[in-house]
């Protein structure tokens, strides 16, 4: 047994359940908290809220944000409101749809939580922006992650740009272009090994994770994908407040 999951199976056994049992349960919790009304799909589908299975998420991440929700939009924190066991179950059981099969989110069953940063009105405004859950997919946090909120898909910021037009203009040459059979699509490549292609298709507004046979796709250099062709549902007012969030927490 990896110690992966002789973590998880210690907070799960603590409540006196095994591995599985945990996921069932999980599953339960979520299709009684997460999959109702306006939330999640069932079995993480695409529901009123964003669509969770496939996404690519870590255990950690799923947990700060099941833990502690989204500052700023209709995703609440649970980590008052439910039991701890639930709590881990959930996590577990979203991690699984996102093909963990050995979730881990410690012994403890928690994740340790982003530092709280001290910011201006204006800042705060983009931080609520950057993760806005009104806009769909079409915003900041679809493809990239700040203070553990949001999805790693794109390299992490280190440079903010100076102006919103600055943003849309922004060159992308970590962008390729992946032909699969008759599929021609813009991709980011995680990994190209003998064994399997890890990739984001970024043919949809939300980028999705795929593996792929080596020799059933071919990678080449550059694509007609523009940062532009992604953020159009923000002004260039509001492009600016995000960036003057981003100026206040990302570290070069």
């Amino acid at each position: 047994m990896t110690r992966t999951l002789l973590l998880i199976a210690a907070g799960a056994v603590s409540f006196g359940q095994n591995l599985p049992d945990v996921l069932k349960q999980g599953e339960k919790v979520f299709a009684e908290t997460c999959a109702t009304g306006y939330c999640h799909g069932l079995r993480g589908t695409t529901g009123g809220a964003p669509r969770l299975v496939g996404r690519g998420f870590d255990p950690a991440f799923i947990n700060n944000i099941v833990t502690r929700g989204v500052p700023g939009t209709a995703m609440p924190g649970f980590g008052e409101s439910l039991p701890r066991p639930d709590v881990i179950a959930v996590v577990s059981y979203v991690a699984s749809l996102n093909g963990v099969a050995n979730p881990n989110i410690g012994a403890a069953g928690s994740a340790p939580a982003a530092p709280e940063i001290a910011l201006s009105p204006g800042a705060a405004r983009g931080r609520d922006l950057f993760s806005d859950a009104t806009r769909g997919f079409a915003r900041c946090s679809t493809c990239h992650e700040l203070n553990r909120i949001g999805i790693s898909v794109a390299t992490p910021i280190t440079q903010v740009p100076a102006s919103a037009s600055a943003a849309r203009s922004l060159v992308t040459p970590h962008v390729s272009t992946a032909t699969a059979g008759s599929e021609i699509m813009p991709v980011l490549v995680l990994s190209n090994t003998t064994r399997s292609v890890l990739l984001y298709d970024l043919t949809a507004s939300n980028p999705v994770l795929r593996t792929l046979e080596p020799l059933s796709v071919k990678i080449a250099e550059g694509s007609p994908w523009r940062h532009a062709s992604v953020i159009g549902s923000y002004s260039d007012a509001e492009l600016d407040t995000i960036l003057m969030y981003l100026r206040e927490v990302v570290k070069p």
